[in-house]
């Protein structure tokens, strides 16, 4: 059977929370509640099998001008290793092009998945400390986890900060 992205609509949100809860329960991605992921559908690609059954998700936070965040990254456990978070990265890393982004950051255990696509381990420093402090005002808690603020720590135990800088010029409109 295949598959197509797609982008995410509000009767996705309880696939997405079916998706994801498995991975929550055991600390691998953080929890949102429905509010937050109603509020942010327009983030989230799906990826649908031919009968309609949703498959994967994944969303795309934008941060700052030129960074942002690939997030909840989840594909069904029947359709893993079958390209499903390959395809929905691919489709994130599109919309982060369109949207004129050119640094994608992930907080993750999935380090050979997302090395395999050109994201690598980083350290702090991702950006100066003027965005770190326009940041620390946000009350998103991926942003938290971002800027590895101290109430999120046991969070973030254990997963890698991976970045991947887009071709040069890919995340910006040409200015000809």
């Amino acid at each position: 059977m295949q598959f197509h992205v797609r982008r995410a609509r509000v009767m996705d949100v309880p696939e997405i929370q079916r998706l994801v809860s498995p991975l929550v329960e055991r600390r691998i991605l953080l929890g949102k509640d429905s509010a937050v992921l109603y509020g942010a559908v327009q983030e989230f690609r799906i990826a649908e099998a031919e009968d309609g059954t949703v498959i994967g998700c994944g969303a795309l936070h934008v941060m700052w001008d030129d960074l942002a965040e690939v997030r909840t990254l989840a594909a069904d456990t029947t359709w893993r290793r079958r390209g499903v978070g390959h395809a929905l990265l691919d489709a994130l890393e599109d919309d982060a092009v369109a949207l004129g982004v050119d640094k994608l950051f992930c907080l993750t255990f999935e380090v050979p998945f997302f090395s395999a696509h050109g994201y690598a381990p980083v350290g702090e420093g991702i950006v100066g400390p003027d965005v770190v402090a326009e940041l620390a005002r946000s009350g998103d808690e991926g942003v938290a986890e971002f800027l590895d603020l101290a109430r999120v720590k046991p969070n973030t135990l254990g997963n890698t900060r991976m970045l991947k800088v887009l071709q040069a010029g890919a995340g910006r409109p040409s200015s000809d």
